[in-house]
């Protein structure tokens, strides 16, 4: 009779250590360098102590990186803002960020659609007369003086999310609302009819900085919001072609 064939000795150990082993594969290696830089990226700009989350600076520079890709930004400005509108009104929830030079700009108040909510916002449209923010995407376009002044206008590139956003007129302007001494008055910000309004002293300098083809990405709590822009095979893309992040 044969006899059957022992299994080896520490067999299973050894094709387990063997797949503990195995090199990673160039996707992998990919992905690993993109995190690290993109983690590196917001721990050189310090903007974790502005309260800045790191999901939401890594959703933002996806985009950036997918909107660079595409040819939508200007080439001169290697510039992010960020709104997160998840923060109530009463916080600094703006920073302008400067990639090049790894600097905040600015980290300040800004104010999001009267029927958006109250202190914090939780609600979001992309209608018109809504009177509501829209999150996602946009580009910054040309200035001009409207009925609130100097307005910085928005192209929103996200479909059927903000995509109405110029026939809406949501754009960046000052409003006297938003400031601190409203928020010791009121106890939150007041609010727009749409537009991420932002300080009287400040806003003309914003406008200055980021106008003519810069990324703007505004997050906020519904978690239906879906972008093309937020696709991170595509932005490794853009990061690996240019062998740099900006």
């Amino acid at each position: 009779m044969a006899t059957p064939l022992a299994t080896p000795m520490g067999s299973t150990q050894a094709r387990a250590t063997t797949a503990e082993h195995r090199l990673p594969t160039a996707a992998e290696l990919r992905a690993s360098a993109f995190a690290q830089t993109t983690r590196q990226l917001y721990k050189e700009l310090g903007v974790e102590a502005t309260g800045l989350r790191y999901a939401v600076f890594e959703k933002a520079l996806t985009g950036y990186l997918n909107l660079k890709g595409d040819g939508k930004l200007s080439e001169d400005k290697q510039l992010l803002t960020v709104i997160d509108f998840e923060k109530p009104s009463t916080e600094k929830r703006l920073w302008v960020l400067d990639l090049a030079h790894k600097q905040i700009l600015f980290n300040t108040l800004v104010a999001h659609g009267h029927n958006s909510g109250e202190n914090v916002a939780t609600s979001f449209s992309n209608e018109n007369e809504s009177n509501m923010s829209s999150l996602g995407f946009y580009v910054t376009q040309g200035e001009y003086y409207g009925k609130h002044g100097r307005s910085l206008k928005l192209q929103g590139v996200d479909e059927g999310y903000n995509d109405n956003a110029m026939m809406r007129s949501v754009v960046m302007h000052g409003a006297d609302y938003v400031s601190e001494d409203f928020i010791k008055q009121f106890g939150r910000l007041g609010r727009s009819l749409g537009c991420p309004a932002l300080p009287m002293d400040q806003y003309s300098q914003i406008i200055d900085t980021v106008n003519g083809g810069t990324c703007l990405y505004l997050n906020g709590s519904d978690t239906s919001f879906n972008s093309r822009y937020l696709n991170k095979d595509v932005a490794m893309d853009t990061f690996f072609k240019e062998g740099a992040l900006i």
